[in-house]
């Protein structure tokens, strides 16, 4: 990776995706967009390691400053070793249950009692649909008094009227997360971007709910043979077998976003996805083109268009 094409990337992400997120990170990338000598100590990290994202909450956990990219850049150059040791041993790994929101009107379709899996789990927080409280527009659903209410606008389809029965949790994912343990909870709640004080709200709330009962995560590439396939086994009988994809595709070469299709549908296992069309060919029927999000479907059947995040959910 050249030094040009790390500036072109954090200058995109100054441009494209921090603006009305965070006004720190923006800063932050456009300097390190203008900044060769920077470039230049992260350049030799692979992709996965290298996205802004990862650089900053890296950087935040070692003891960056919330400050001005000056005071920012200084304690990369002063810490460059640690930052990148630390950068080559770990990816994004969001894990947002406002997922859920998009993920329980799909779940809603499916009788129970469920037992749901999930690829790229990170620390779980999207196998508590039925934990979770829901506000989507008017319409209100699940457990008002619950520590994590997810709100999602909703448009030209109904809200889901139910939240599914969850009997089994389990998750597969490269470096899994414990809820419990506190290094782990610190680089979940530390990916939040500053100046995210509601999603930081929400994602420790979820955090305290899979502490207190935690789902079964198991290290590992569900793209693998048989790795699925062993997890799937787990499952107790006489409950309907749901894998879910929120947002991980991106992060499977397609070969293995393939082999992965491949291997839920050797499952019998219903199928929730929630990412971007363009990603794999598994579509019972077209999905129109354009349009803003992700697609959130079923067994490979569209059903909506939603924010990747979850934040909205519309008909397409």
């Amino acid at each position: 990776m050249s030094i040009d094409d790390v500036r072109a990337r954090y200058d995109r992400f100054a441009r494209e995706e921090a603006p009305g997120r965070s006004e720190v990170y923006g800063a932050w990338a456009a300097g390190v967009a203008a900044d060769p000598e920077i470039a230049e100590l992260l350049a030799p990290l692979p992709s996965p390691h290298r996205q802004p994202p990862v650089v900053f909450a890296v950087t935040r956990m070692l003891g960056a400053p919330l400050g001005d990219y000056a005071a920012w850049s200084a304690f990369v150059r002063g810490n460059a070793d640690r930052i990148v040791a630390e950068c080559a041993a770990r990816t994004t790994q969001t894990n947002e249950p406002l997922r859920c929101a998009p993920l329980a009107l799909a779940l809603a379709r499916i009788p129970g009692p469920v037992a749901l899996l999930e690829v790229g789990a990170s620390a779980g927080l999207c196998l508590y649909a039925d934990r979770y409280a829901y506000r989507f527009g008017e319409e209100t659903l699940g457990d008002p008094r619950s520590p994590v209410v997810l709100e999602a606008a909703i448009e030209g389809l109904e809200a889901p009227d139910r939240l599914p029965e969850i009997v089994w949790r389990a998750g597969i994912d490269p470096q899994p997360r414990d809820p419990r343990d506190p290094a782990d909870r610190a680089w979940i709640e530390g990916l939040v971007w500053p100046g995210e004080d509601l999603r930081a709200r929400r994602i420790s709330a979820a955090l305290d709910v899979a502490a207190a009962e935690p789902p079964l995560l198991v290290a590992g590439d569900a793209a693998a043979p048989g790795a699925l396939e062993a997890l799937a086994a787990e499952a107790p009988a006489g409950a309907t077998l749901v894998v879910t994809t929120p947002g991980v595709l991106p992060h499977i070469p397609r070969p293995g976003r393939e082999a992965l299709i491949a291997a839920i549908r050797a499952l019998g296992a219903r199928w929730i996805t929630l990412d971007s069309p363009g990603l794999h060919d598994a579509w019972n029927a077209p999905v129109p083109e354009g349009g803003a999000g992700f697609v959130l479907a079923l067994d490979g059947e569209p059903i909506a268009r939603a924010d990747p995040l979850g934040s909205w959910i519309h008909r397409l």
